[in-house]
């Protein structure tokens, strides 16, 4: 297919069938790179209330500058991949500090910026300042892959080198803005993984993929590495109506945000046989417990299998396992800290519910 034609069919679909979204009436780049972010590994459904209280809550780039980590990452909580909200926070104040406060205006120089990789420089190039450089996201390659039979595989160097280069050559001069939306959108509704609308497609003539009956094998991506099951036991412990909770290292799942006192075992097992210095004072003083269901929760390399124990205490406890352990807090306070989804979902269900 010649490929101003098919750039200029994709406009005209996305001109028709394009969804109304908040960032797609601006040129403001501070909002399209907020928006980009947050729907990084996240569907528009999802992500769109995150993106609302984020403007709301942080207006301007130099009020996201000047916020705390933990007004970021409690309003972040239940995306998932908590980097993106550090980094998040840290190219805002970096914008602020290098950059006057506004944003560079070339691919070349937002590539540069703190969690700014090639896709979402090439969003904010191409959407806040038309600069003609193609954006490519998986919707994308699914695009690209089917339409032009291109079975590379999408997560191999070769591959990204492939697909980059046919994607060059489709952005057209002028009207990089409305045709890179309009092949993330083409790829989102009708281009889909599984099902695809190829009956209703304005280039399924020419489709590799419709021609020759494989939609379902393109793209090509090879997954590799296989899913680890952790076995995971939290203490929470329960004491005058607060509950002892801590930050969690700078490094690892959750870097930085706050759970309870936590045992990790290789199976399933009760609590008081958790060989742990909390849980052995714990059992001395015969408390109350109540053990939850079993939580599932999948990373994206990681199954977790999670009990919660609540220990309900009245004693005392001696200050060295508290020392790495945490500190109490109360309910109020709980809510304000920034926590992982799983732990919000159990205070939800069976702490602050009650």
């Amino acid at each position: 297919m010649e490929q101003l034609l098919f750039s200029e069919k994709i406009i005209q679909w996305y001109q028709k069938h394009r969804r109304d979204l908040p960032w797609r009436h601006t040129t403001d780049p501070y909002q399209i790179w907020l928006s980009e972010v947050i729907l990084q590994q996240t569907r528009v459904a999802q992500g769109l209330p995150y993106y609302q209280r984020f403007i709301e809550a942080f207006p301007s780039v130099y009020d996201l500058a000047n916020a705390s980590e933990q007004e970021v990452l409690r309003l972040w909580q239940g995306l998932g991949y908590y980097s993106r909200a550090r980094n998040l926070h840290a190219c805002a104040k970096s914008i602020v500090k290098d950059y006057g406060g506004k944003f560079p205006t070339t691919y070349q120089e937002l590539i540069k910026l703190k969690g700014v990789g090639a896709y979402t420089a090439a969003a904010i190039a191409s959407f806040a300042f038309n600069e003609t450089v193609p954006v490519v996201d998986g919707n994308v390659y699914r695009v690209l892959a089917r339409v032009f039979g291109i079975d590379d595989d999408i997560l191999s160097t070769t591959g990204q080198k492939r697909f980059r280069k046919v994607a060059d050559q489709l952005v057209p001069d002028g009207k990089a803005n409305v045709y890179n939306q309009a092949i993330m959108e083409f790829g989102a509704l009708q281009c889909t993984p599984a099902n695809p609308a190829c009956l209703l497609c304005p280039v399924e003539a020419t489709c590799y993929a419709y021609q020759h009956g494989k939609q379902k094998e393109l793209p090509v991506k090879i997954k590799k590495g296989k899913i680890k099951d952790r076995y995971l036991h939290y203490v929470v412990v329960q004491q005058n109506e607060k509950l002892l909770m801590k930050q969690r290292p700078a490094k690892g799942i959750w870097a930085g945000l706050y759970d309870f006192h936590l045992v990790e075992a290789s199976k399933s097992q009760e609590w008081d046989a958790l060989d742990d210095s909390l849980v052995s004072e714990l059992v001395q003083q015969q408390p109350a417990v109540k053990k939850s269901k079993v939580y599932q929760h999948q990373l994206s390399h990681q199954r977790l299998h999670v009990i919660f124990y609540t220990v309900t205490v009245n004693g005392s406890l001696a200050q060295e396992p508290l020392a790495t352990t945490g500190q109490f807090y109360s309910q109020e306070e709980v809510e304000r800290l920034p926590k992982p989804i799983l732990i919000d979902n159990f205070l939800q269900n069976e702490i602050l519910s009650h």
